[in-house]
């Protein structure tokens, strides 16, 4: 019956008006949460619980999913070499597409001048952040290796899970029939949690509701106004790395950008309205598998990318640091020369890739930094007063970063000769569920007839 049911949608296309996509439920939740922030700040702030809730089934995945689609991607595809030159080609690309949002960052705050007139006041308690030190490149490498796997997976250090995925896959590889048995295993637990994985996201229109309205009852709408240049010179910059640079890789890429649209929607509107990446990570493994990129490339280049591949925080990180020396400059009467804005991205472009287990690290990073740069503590206050706004500009780079490490998988899949344009092209159609069912892969059938 279930078999026929599926089959009866899949031949129709149709989804009936009473039972929307998910990607329109969760547009639903957002602007009714928000709604709800701005009628009633009293209910919006009492359902924020709804939100942890969501944010805590979500980390619950990403242990053991990322586990068992790194292990069975590894150790199943049998060539180590080619897992050796993935990830020298992932790290290439990662690194120049955030220098070049770095840049973006800096050319945009330079123009727009949004520091100029920003009293700079300590409107926050932030010796939270002061006590947060930002990891150097040595402490990144020692952190990257856990001393308890088990102890990353409670913690939800993606990175150490990533480190001791790939060692584990490998020596299952070497192991050869004798450690089949855990390789059918980790197959079999890597279906498991894509089919939670659809499970959960049954839940995200009301975790993400809840996030909104919290947001819209804390900050209400003047905060809107009070550092509005910020806000948009951001988005503006985000804007231009999508369209431009995104764009141009698209293309050079040949990704069919319609349906690479239709497949990253909702994990980058999860990400937009929690400003969690973790929350859109196994959504997103699961659309670019079913996408056409190879199990073996989501797995490895995904969650790297969260550590590596942060394109809209790093272009944050630029324009945040510029602007609390815009600001500054009315106190000290020192301008920040362009030379020094160089010397300052160069050195968040160091500082910025141990953001991966650290609190806060966008904002520790660039207090870090800004101490560096400007006298009399002026850094630390600079920070407090973007702290205000900070979770609406942390919608937009948080949804960036997503998309950017969707696309990335794309790129790397492509680059190595993998991708399969077929898939791509019938993404999101009936004719994807049916080559699902042809190639036996029930489970993804399912996530496409039930939307």
């Amino acid at each position: 019956m279930k078999l026929e049911t599926r089959n009866s949608k899949l031949k129709t296309g149709a989804r009936p008006w009473y039972r929307p996509s998910l990607t329109t439920q969760i547009l639903i939740g957002l602007l009714a949460g928000g709604l709800l922030g701005y009628i009633s700040p009293d209910w919006g702030n009492r359902v924020y619980f709804l939100r942890d809730i969501f944010l805590n089934l979500i980390k619950s995945i990403i242990a053991p999913l990322i586990f068992a689609t790194l292990v069975v991607g590894i150790a199943g595809g049998g060539d180590l070499k080619k897992v050796g030159r993935m990830g020298l080609k992932a790290l290439l690309y990662f690194e120049i597409v955030t220098t070049i949002a770095l840049f973006i960052g800096l050319g945009i705050v330079n123009l727009t001048k949004p520091g100029y007139g920003v009293a700079l006041t300590a409107v926050r308690d932030i010796s939270q952040l002061q006590q947060t030190h930002p990891q150097g490149f040595r402490d990144m490498l020692v952190h990257i290796f856990p001393s308890s796997v088990l102890d990353a997976m409670v913690r939800g250090d993606v990175l150490q899970i990533v480190a001791f995925s790939a060692l584990f896959a490998v020596a299952v590889s070497a192991m050869g029939k004798v450690a089949a048995p855990i390789l059918r295993g980790c197959e079999a637990l890597s279906q498991v949690m894509f089919k939670f994985t659809g499970y959960v996201m049954m839940f995200a229109p009301i975790g993400v509701g809840a996030a909104m309205a919290h947001t819209i009852a804390t900050n209400g709408l003047g905060v809107l106004v009070n550092l509005g240049k910020l806000i948009g010179s951001l988005y503006l910059a985000l804007v231009v790395l999508v369209v431009f640079v995104f764009g141009s890789v698209m293309i050079i890429a040949r990704v069919p950008i319609k349906q690479f649209l239709r497949a990253v929607r909702e994990p980058f509107t999860i990400a937009f309205a929690t400003t969690s990446s973790e929350s859109a990570l196994p959504k997103a493994m699961e659309v670019m598998e079913r996408f056409g990129v190879p199990r073996r490339v989501v797995g490895f280049v995904m969650p790297t990318g969260y550590s590596f591949n942060l394109d809209g925080t790093t272009l944050y990180l630029a324009m945040a640091s510029v602007f609390v020396a815009q600001a500054a400059e009315a106190t000290t009467g020192q301008h920040l020369s362009f030379g020094r804005q160089i010397v300052m991205m160069l050195t968040l472009m160091i500082t910025s890739k141990g953001v991966a287990g650290v609190p806060r690290a966008a904002l520790v990073i660039l207090l870090a930094t800004l101490n560096n740069f400007l006298p009399n503590g002026l850094g630390a206050i600079g920070v407090a007063v973007i702290f205000g706004v900070d979770e609406l500009m942390d919608m937009g780079r948080t949804s960036v970063n997503v998309l950017g490490n969707c696309l990335a998988t794309v790129v790397v899949a492509r680059w190595e000769g993998e991708f399969d344009d077929k898939r791509a092209r019938v993404f999101g159609t009936p004719e994807e569920a049916r080559l699902d069912l042809r190639e036996g892969d029930v489970a993804f059938a399912d996530a496409v007839a039930e939307g």
